[in-house]
């Protein structure tokens, strides 16, 4: 049923304030707000309270909360540091797709699922919530640290390869699987990316000088909120994630943001959009279908999820030490909306069954809920000792 402008209105407050509270209890417990915001999703939720189902509209402004929390990191990724970290990163990411898809390939058919139901599992395990390792990773302000890049970097290309696999899968689940379609679309996922970290910021370089000629207030933040949804939308179109293209719009102003204030300005906006995105993940975690032999199952690819995502992505990185290696690891383990989405292909072309469906849904929340507490506990030695009041005035307009 389509929602009056008076039942939306109370639906986002109700949202927006239950989220930023239990948020504030975790805080006070230090623990991740974005955490508490995930559990005000699941006990508000249509599956535990019921007080709130969320909409169409609901989850479409929940989307626009995980562009904005991605555009908020790549604001602070100079795309020179990306560079940097670029080779590793891309070693990171794919060792971070093949190792959990093996696993959870793996398990499946030796419980006896057919072959289809594994692959989607195995499918679903590949994706990293790029949203929920950097927002926690923003609010305990340590992206400038270079493992905190790496994790970002490796995090938006292994969202990109989710994608192209998600397409694969497709095809699978239709019957048929359309190679040229596959090639446009690692082609176009390849240029986009390399046009958006080489050529997109020199760009910005030469249009500098003009921002100042124009008489509307706050010009720089209006040429870069346009930017970022024309990006987002151009990555959706060419069938990646439309937050990959938020934060390399991000990237494209990051040198600039400093210069045009665009920091506090920009978080003013994600603090206010972003709790309906983390409400909207937890929304979605059916507590009902768990029992017998779906609990176990559950619980079982949840535990590989967590370990082939510490292993996969931590031996690209083990020549730089344990602490590295966990903090990359469980800075990938977040699994997301990519990994919903592909469960959900599964469950509407009925090839997957709501057993296994929920299986997937329970895998996604077990690594959401833990990979918060876990990074804070990680970079518990790099978060600023003055975190507190940057983050209040990060989010002063």
């Amino acid at each position: 049923m389509p929602q009056s402008p008076e039942q939306l209105l109370l639906v986002l407050f109700t949202i927006f304030v239950s989220a930023k509270v239990v948020g504030e209890v975790f805080e006070r417990l230090s623990l991740p707000s974005v955490l508490g915001e995930i559990l005000a999703g699941i006990g508000l939720g249509p599956y535990a309270l019921g007080w709130i189902t969320p909409t169409d509209t609901i989850h479409s402004v929940a989307e626009i909360g995980a562009i904005f929390v991605l555009f908020s990191a790549g604001l602070e990724t100079s795309p020179r540091d990306l560079i940097g970290v670029g080779r590793k990163s891309l070693l990171v990411a794919a060792a971070g797709v093949v190792v959990p898809f093996i696993l959870g390939f793996a398990y499946m058919k030796a419980r006896g699922d057919v072959t289809s139901e594994a692959v989607f599992v195995g499918a679903a395990m590949v994706a990293t919530s790029v949203g929920i390792t950097a927002r926690v990773l923003g609010d305990m302000r340590v992206l400038s640290t270079r493992t905190a890049k790496l994790i970002l970097a490796a995090a938006v290309f292994d969202d990109i390869l989710g994608m192209v696999l998600l397409a694969v899968v497709a095809g699978l689940a239709s019957g048929r699987l359309e190679w040229l379609h596959l090639g446009i679309l690692i082609g176009e996922a390849v240029a986009f990316a390399l046009f958006m970290i080489f050529v997109a910021p020199r760009l910005v370089r030469r249009i500098e000088p003009q921002m100042a000629r124009l008489s509307t207030q706050n010009a720089s933040l209006i040429v870069a909120l346009a930017i970022c949804l024309l990006l987002s939308w151009l990555a959706a179109k060419i069938g990646i994630a439309a937050i990959i293209g938020a934060f390399f719009a991000g990237l494209m102003f990051a040198d600039y943001a400093p210069q045009w204030n665009l920091l506090p300005r920009v978080a003013g906006i994600t603090e206010f959009l972003a709790p309906y995105f983390f409400f909207a993940i937890g929304a979605r975690l059916n507590i009902q279908l768990f029992s017998g032999n779906v609990m176990v199952a559950a619980i079982m690819i949840s535990l590989l999820a967590i370990i082939s995502k510490v292993i996969g992505c931590g031996l690209p990185v083990l020549n730089e030490g344990w602490p590295t290696v966990f903090r990359v690891g469980i800075g990938m383990m977040p699994r997301g909306e990519v990994a919903l989405i592909v469960a959900l292909v599964g469950l509407q072309s009925q090839i997957v069954t709501q057993a296994t469906y929920a299986i997937v849904v329970f895998m996604t929340g077990i690594t959401t809920l833990l990979a918060p507490p876990l990074l804070r506990y990680l970079f518990r030695g790099e978060i600023p000792q003055d975190a507190e009041s940057s983050e209040v005035a990060a989010v002063q307009l």
